[in-house]
């Protein structure tokens, strides 16, 4: 009988927890309608060129894309302004950023650093490529102490991992803080790279100039020793699609074209990205909508007493009144089909997050909140 013979680090290793879908809540319940507020997904939906893109793109499903996505490619380094050498895609910004710890860390002999909590990919494809993760604290207010994270750098660390805005906290840093952690990094351990998540970049601020203040891309001069990925999961609507991409030093993103599976970025897919890239109506929207939400919930849930943290992002973390139970609540919005995240599995056992959702749906939310806190859970 075969043994399955896995490493002793796979066999530690706890699972990425997704968030719960619309169809299992509805099977679960018997509910028709459900509401899923937990995956930082586009509440709009699919950008309605990249919808039409992909129903004029289905029959040609059957060919194989072509090799590097050279026009996705291009229209990306176009958008940011960067050489297309640069410019690496991806199957979701996941598998880049697997990419980049199996390309740049060896197993028993390189180590890595992110903060704790944060994204649990990080920590999670470390483990599995059996390098060591090394984790330093938020501060109590979930803000980012770049002294502290840059001591856990010796010798043996490769790579640095910073959300901003961070998940699932939605805090995000001045971009100069994290200019000069890179410049840091590049005095003190220059075979490290800094990779700096910005999938939820396009949420920042209340207008679209305040992302030059907070983006290492809007920055105008990429530091050398600087990965920013991004994702086509949020803003533009194609979380099902799985598109994700970086920009990266150009040696750097030549090594990850040689080692990323071929096709990992189907040909529907690309199709869709190169579309939602151009329907700018959609986009515009999305942060309006996404903006009035936040403060809409934020507002909200303070009301009702609850602690919410600020929050770039398009979501919101917080902690019920009084201390009530963080799992009973979710529980309790579950059987009335409305789908929030718990964060137990970033070691927040009282913290939730919430999604922003339409104006509507946000209402339903906080009416079910509010019931939940009053003890009418029916």
């Amino acid at each position: 009988m075969y043994a399955s013979p896995v490493r002793e680090a796979i066999r530690g290793l706890k699972a990425y927890v997704p968030g719960l879908s619309i169809a299992e809540i509805q099977e679960k319940y018997g509910l028709s309608q459900v509401i899923k507020l937990a995956s930082n997904e586009n509440p709009l939906g699919t950008p309605p060129l990249a919808q039409q893109a992909l129903r004029d793109a289905a029959a040609t499903a059957f060919r194989y894309p072509q090799g590097g996505n050279p026009r996705l490619v291009k229209a990306l380094a176009r958008r940011h302004g960067v050489s297309e050498a640069r410019v690496v895609v991806g199957n979701g910004s996941d598998e880049i950023l697997d990419l980049l710890i199996r390309l740049l860390l060896t197993p028993g002999r390189h180590s890595m650093v992110c903060f704790a909590p944060c994204f649990s990919i990080y920590p999670i494809q470390g483990q599995v490529c059996g390098v060591e993760v090394r984790r330093q604290p938020l501060r109590q207010d979930f803000s980012h102490d770049y002294a502290a994270l840059a001591g856990l750098v010796d010798e043996s660390t490769r790579l640095v991992f910073v959300t901003t805005p961070d998940n699932p906290s939605g805090y995000c840093p001045p971009r100069a803080e994290v200019e000069a952690l890179a410049a840091h990094l590049a005095k003190t351990a220059p075979d490290c790279l800094l990779v700096v998540d910005e999938a939820y970049m396009d949420f920042v601020g209340d207008d679209d100039a305040a992302e030059a203040q907070y983006s290492l891309l809007a920055g105008g001069c990429l530091p050398d020793n600087v990965a920013v990925v991004r994702t086509f999961s949020k803003v533009w609507g194609l979380a099902g699609m799985r598109v994700g991409y970086a920009v990266l030093p150009e040696a750097l993103a030549g090594y990850c074209w040689r080692a990323r599976l071929p096709f990992s970025v189907n040909i529907l897919a690309e199709e869709a990205a190169l579309a939602a890239l151009e329907d700018t109506v959609f986009h515009e929207e999305t942060l309006r909508v996404t903006r009035l939400g936040r403060v809409q919930l934020r507002q909200g849930m303070e009301e009702l007493g609850c602690t919410v943290w600020p929050s770039a992002a398009n979501f919101l973390m917080f902690q019920l009144p009084g201390g009530k139970d963080a799992g009973a609540c979710v529980d309790v919005l579950l059987r009335r089909g409305i789908i929030i995240r718990a964060l137990k599995s970033y070691d927040l056992p009282q913290h939730l997050r919430v999604s922003v959702g339409t104006e509507e749906e946000n209402a339903v939310f906080l009416a079910a909140l509010g019931d939940f806190l009053q003890g009418k859970q029916a």
